[in-house]
């Protein structure tokens, strides 16, 4: 009975002070709601109030986004969340809420401290007017009743097939057709946004089944469910990544996405009097122009693979690759095989060759984080991406609200705890790394992985086995960077020469604006400027602050352009905000944009 009534006390409470603060909003006194904020606090919107992804700070940065906003939003209905209860640890109060907006409604996730504000997430959930038909709105599927000549589903769909894209134009056209495009085209056909993907590949899933053949995700299943269709539960925790080709590609089937494969974009042009671009496509042979409004990038937040030219590299009389075109290690047993750099995809790409019997050397050219798997699942992701979390009640929609609710400003103060933690339990392991002659780092500011791939995408290994092939010096290690190419082999800078009958160049990708220079221009790539990061003054992470991804899921400098990607969990948390800008786009509402990133660095 007490702990029932100290809930319904929290729950009153944060009601009450829900009340306060949509009443401010609704009386347009901005002064009183930005007072409700700590000093030290944080509101990231999601499209809701600002139609853009946006994280302000304080009082002031409240109150200049409400000046801003607040008359066009006009919000209200601020509740908590129906059959969730507020929770109360360490003098923090984090409640669930709910809001509505002039245009559509929203969700989100509220921490109070002190009786003020100490974090807000507010999320653009549906627009009015132009909900998503599921549920008890969901389409029946079959006409009841006799009328000659109607068209059967099968039949209605291949008319849209065969005329969209020629008889009529697409709204939106997405270049690249991997889990970012085709998980935003699945968004985007729920809300009835005309769209074509346009993949090269000759199938749906190819980007992953030409990798190289041990790869696998090294992010647990709970982490990786598309939108709409979540994994089995018979699903591998480590998905193979020809079995997450094949998921990819009946997704388009079931999805009923236009899926053009076998095509290239060869031009791109935005004509900003009528709004529109010209799109061409070479569509197995076939040259096709496209005239979509909005033009999407999902061509993978990686970029374009990084691919260095060295002295005498024409005289080497074996093979060179780069680690996106490495297919196989079947092809190198009894071979000599350098692999140059020591990050996620040298460590499997050593490890693989390894096993099939190859002598192989990673060239380790700047420290790198790893973190094993089996402790990143538990101390990293268990809490809300995994089966006891599952257990817990935390679903896959609230642990992505969860951990979006957590500002990228102060997500180190939570991250460093946890990464001493893992240090601590794999002291023995991180010990024997460094006895091989491995350089390791915890991060600019020992932060871990998870900040390392927000802030530069790169710097990690989450350890699947190589590191211990390395520490038992199976794996040879040396420290140095690339000068030349020999023709039995490579050398060093110090003047290591290391023979190779293969040669792996796993040095990463470039920014993702690289696909916007060849499928658009250079000036548009440079307009948008770079693309990832936060902005953190980090390591391949330059400043001023952002506080949000650059140019990521929102819009950019150039008009109706829009970049999206990332690893399956961004693609499918992020491609709803996306889809909803593009939606409300389509059907003309109002969508005034607070914030938009101002362009630093051009790539």
């Amino acid at each position: 009975m007490a702990l029932d009534m100290l809930d319904t006390t929290i729950a009153d409470r944060t009601q009450h002070f829900l009340n306060d603060f949509g009443s401010a909003l609704a009386a347009r006194e901005v002064n009183r709601a930005a007072v409700m904020f700590l000093d030290d606090s944080y509101w990231r919107d999601l499209v809701a109030f600002t139609w853009n992804l946006k994280t302000v700070e304080g009082p002031a940065g409240v109150q200049d986004m409400l000046k801003s906003q607040l008359s066009q939003a006009n919000p209200s209905n601020f509740k908590l969340q129906e059959g969730e209860t507020p929770t109360e640890e360490g003098g923090v109060t984090t409640a669930w809420i709910t809001f509505e907006t002039a245009q559509g409604r929203g969700w989100g996730l509220i921490r109070l401290k002190e009786g003020k504000i100490w974090t807000l997430l507010t999320a653009l959930h549906e627009l009015k007017g132009y909900e998503e038909q599921k549920g008890d709105t969901r389409p029946k599927g079959a006409e009841h009743g006799a009328a000659k000549n109607r068209l059967s589903w099968k039949e209605r769909r291949e008319h849209e097939s065969e005329t969209l894209g020629y008889d009529k134009q697409p709204h939106t056209v997405i270049i690249g057709g991997g889990q970012g495009g085709i998980a935003l085209g699945a968004r985007l056909r729920q809300l009835g946004v005309p769209t074509i993907i346009v993949e090269k590949n000759d199938r749906a899933g190819d980007s992953w089944r030409h990798r190289y053949k041990s790869l696998c995700l090294h992010d647990p299943v709970w982490y990786d469910h598309l939108p709409y269709i979540k994994f089995p539960e018979n699903w591998p925790v480590f998905a193979p990544k020809d079995k997450i080709g094949d998921w990819l590609e009946m997704y388009t089937k079931v999805m009923e996405l236009n899926y053009w494969t076998k095509s290239e974009v060869t031009s791109s042009s935005y004509d900003k009097k009528n709004g529109k671009w010209t799109v061409e496509v070479d569509r197995d042979g076939e040259k096709v122009t496209l005239q979509p409004e909005q033009l999407v990038l999902a061509t993978g937040m990686s970029g374009k693979p990084n691919m260095p030219t060295f002295p005498d590299q024409d005289t080497f009389k074996g093979t060179i690759q780069h680690s996106s075109q490495h297919r196989s290690a079947d092809a190198w047993e009894g071979k000599k095989c350098v692999i140059i750099g020591s990050n996620n995809s040298a460590h499997d790409i050593c490890a693989a060759l390894w096993e099939n019997g190859a002598d192989v050397t990673m060239v380790q050219r700047s420290s790198t984080h790893i973190v094993k798997s089996d402790t990143l699942m538990d101390i990293g992701l268990g809490g809300l991406y995994s089966e006891q979390a599952v257990k817990n009640g935390i679903t896959t929609e609230k642990a992505d609200m969860i951990f979006a609710s957590l500002p990228y400003r102060i997500m180190p103060e939570f991250q460093t705890p946890l990464t001493n933690q893992m240090r601590e339990r794999d002291a023995d392991f991180y010990r024997g790394l460094e006895d091989a002659g491995f350089k390791l780092d915890f991060g600019d500011d020992d932060s871990g992985m998870f900040l390392k791939y927000l802030r530069r995408g790169s710097g990690y290994y989450i350890d699947v086995g190589a590191s211990q092939l390395i520490i038992d010096r199976k794996i040879k290690l040396v420290q140095g960077q690339m000068q030349e190419f020999v023709a039995d082999g490579v050398v060093l800078k110090d003047g290591t020469k290391l023979e190779a009958d293969l040669v792996v160049l796993a040095t990463g990708y470039g920014s993702m604006n690289g696909w916007a220079a060849d499928l658009i221009s250079q000036e548009v790539a440079d307009k948008i400027g770079k693309v990832w990061g936060l902005g953190s003054d980090t390591l391949k992470d330059p400043g001023p602050w952002e506080g949000e991804e650059r140019n990521m899921w929102k819009p950019t400098q150039q008009d109706n352009l829009w970049l999206h990607g990332g690893n399956l969990h961004q693609s499918r948390h992020y491609s709803l905000y996306l889809a909803l800008q593009l939606k409300a786009r389509m059907e003309g509402v109002e969508t005034p944009v607070y914030g938009l990133q101002e362009v630093h660095h051009i790539g």
